[in-house]
């Protein structure tokens, strides 16, 4: 029923949603061409951990890079546990993003003759653990990520210098092994590795992402946080790789949920205040955030946002303590942590010293740590071996990431998903898509997106969205200034947006425009705006501008809902009713599924488990697009408070 309504829907929104797509598995006969402008949505994970993390193997991950990409690709693999792994669709792209701190370093110590660390007591206790069963292997994890978060990890593994044969000679062999699976337009392979800064245990992670191959890639090595813990380091690493290589390279900062508000602070990383060239760099370093993960959800808090009814996604379990839970988190932190108060903070920045730090696009990717790239709720394959499809009582576990208690299997999530609009499935194409922020994040459902703004579209160019999109105005990711008013009548911008459900998952709830703006005084502000939305029971917007809920078909004893109650696509033209040409403002679409069972519950049915009532059992799924910039014609300087 589900297929049906879709191809009915994309039958009637060809020309606005762009639901062609190649079907020939037959990479030889598939040549990339690169279309006028983006016309289809590219799907991919840019976080992804294989058995050279060294968490992740010693999480357990047996599987290495070539199986991560079979499986990406759409191949069956078996998972480290024993169960078979499939996507029921491929990937277009993956960036596997092992971690560059100690790569390989625990696989390392796992395969050595017990006899070569005899003079060592920390690494033959290790060595003794991983051998002896997966809890001690889970034990020396927690003991590796407390001891990055203290500083206390061993010499032997905290010093570049003495790892760096190593690090090359596994770069190298991984960069091959890229190579060999990069298919230009069919499956995209890109080079790349995690920074894992986590300064008393504070989540400062970057993915960083080379549009390169390994011609450039092998003439550098991935950049360690045991080198700096500080951002500019690893910005000084990107400028001198693209001096010296001739290459490209990009950061994407992940988890800013569990900062503990230092990943949006306002000052720079050793607390001196922020200046126009740390602006300049970051900008051009830093082009996206990854806003949804397995480690929960960073877009928005109920605490910075109180009128927003859906700002509560992905919390729980993740807002109380850091990452590695060696710090509690204050509720004052929380607007350097989330990515919408980010934004705010960009555009009060902007008013302040004339610049703007923290304009970003915004991605999901997985972060798993089991080589498998996937973010159905169905075919959750959890964050690590230790949580795996076939582990029965995984969903109400400790899972925290560290030796503290405090979070469990469910409060991970099974997301999510980088789309990107891109003119062919290739490197260069979605790199320079990714550079234009014209992407969006998933929590998982692949639903496609599309959010345009200018001064003069009409609700006629609905028909012709794409076309008419890139022609009078930009794309998700883009920019608007007084300029574009000169030759305009409107006295606000509008806008096209669109939302296609995805076809193997649930219809569609509404449309949201998340507004941000700056007042005169230098202070930001937020509006949620429901623009479109299905119709059972004739729904309608309340004075408050609330929406009436869409209703909940979800059924628990057999994992089921009801696509009636929402709609396979929402089409609408929007004008800002509270536009001021005075202020600076950023837009955002987010696109809401109806409710949906969460992975637990489908462990629940299939273990015969019964879930305690604190276990999040339904959800709705969402994507949130790229914002656009609205910047005025003379803004004024201002201090902030």
């Amino acid at each position: 029923m589900r297929k049906a309504v879709y191809v009915a829907a994309c039958t009637i929104a060809l020309a606005v949603s762009g639901c062609s797509k190649e079907n020939s598995s037959d990479s030889t006969s598939v040549k990339v061409v690169n279309t006028e402008y983006p016309e289809e949505v590219f799907w991919g994970d840019t976080h992804l951990h294989t058995d050279n993390s060294v968490d992740a193997f010693g999480f357990g991950n047996r599987l290495d890079a070539e199986a991560a990409l079979r499986f990406a690709s759409g191949e069956e693999v078996t998972a480290t546990k024993g169960a078979k792994a499939k996507l029921d669709r491929p990937l277009d792209f993956l960036v596997i993003a092992d971690h560059s701190d100690a790569i390989g370093a625990t696989k390392a110590i796992y395969e050595a003759p017990r006899i070569a660390l005899l003079g060592n007591k920390l690494l033959l206790r290790w060595h003794d653990m991983m051998h002896e069963s997966e809890d001690g292997s889970l034990r020396v994890t927690a003991e590796l990520i407390d001891g990055a978060a203290t500083g206390s990890l061993p010499e032997s593994m905290t010093d570049p210098e003495a790892q760096k044969e190593r690090t090359s000679d596994l770069w190298k062999a991984h960069g091959k092994i890229v190579e060999r699976y990069n298919k230009p337009g069919k499956f995209t392979a890109f080079m790349g590795f995690e920074y894992t800064s986590m300064p008393q245990g504070d989540n400062l992670h970057r993915v960083v992402m080379y549009r390169d191959g390994t011609d450039k890639t092998d003439r550098t090595l991935p950049f360690g946080a045991l080198t700096s813990q500080d951002p500019e380091k690893l910005w000084a690493y990107m400028d001198a790789y693209e001096k010296d290589t001739g290459g490209k390279v990009l950061a994407i900062p992940h988890n800013s949920n569990v900062s503990n508000g230092r990943m949006f602070a306002m000052n720079k990383y050793d607390g001196s205040p922020i200046d126009a060239a740390y602006i300049k760099t970051r900008a051009l370093r830093e082009p996206l955030v990854e806003v949804t993960q397995i480690k929960g959800d960073s877009e928005a808090h109920p605490f910075l946002s109180p009128n927003d009814e859906f700002a509560n996604f992905g919390v729980e379990g993740w807002d109380e303590c850091n990452l590695s839970c060696t710090r509690d988190m204050a509720e004052e932190s929380y607007g350097g942590s989330y990515a919408r108060e980010a934004l705010k903070r960009g555009l009060e920045l902007t008013l302040a010293i004339g610049a703007n730090p923290f304009k970003f696009g915004m991605i999901g990717s997985t972060d798993s740590h089991t080589s498998l790239a996937t973010a159905d709720e169905y075919n959750f394959f959890g964050k690590h071996t230790g949580n795996e499809a076939n582990v029965r009582d995984r969903a109400l576990s400790p899972q925290n990431l560290g030796t503290r208690e405090g979070r469990f299997g469910w409060h991970y999530l099974s997301s999510g998903y980088a789309a990107v609009w891109a003119t062919s499935n290739s490197r260069e194409a979605i790199f320079d898509a990714m550079m234009r922020r014209e992407v969006y994040a998933t929590t998982g459902p692949r639903m496609k997106v599309r959010f345009f703004g200018g001064f003069d579209f009409t609700k006629d160019d609905l028909d012709n969205m794409v076309k008419t999109g890139y022609a009078k105005g930009v794309p998700m990711g883009g920019d608007l200034t007084a300029r574009n008013m000169e030759t305009s009548s409107a006295k606000s911008p509008n806008f096209l947006i669109s939302a296609l459900m995805d076809p193997d998952s649930a219809s569609l709830d509404r449309i949201q425009v998340i507004k941000g703006w700056v007042d005169a005084s230098g202070k930001s502000h937020e509006k949620i705006y429901n623009v479109s939305w299905s119709h059972p029971d004739n729904r309608s917007l309340g004075a408050d501008g609330k929406l009436t809920k869409v209703g909940n078909s979800v059924d628990l004893t057999k994992g089921t809902w009801n696509n009636d109650i929402g709609a396979p696509q929402l089409v609408t033209w929007w004008q800002d009713p509270d536009f001021d040409a005075r202020q600076h403002a950023f837009y955002y679409v987010r696109v809401l599924e109806i409710p949906t069972p969460t992975w637990p519950v489908y462990d629940a049915l299939k273990y015969g488990l019964i879930l305690p009532d604190e276990v999040t059992k339904i959800q709705q799924e969402r994507a949130y697009t790229s914002p656009i910039w609205f910047t005025p014609a003379a803004p004024k300087t201002t201090t902030i408070s």
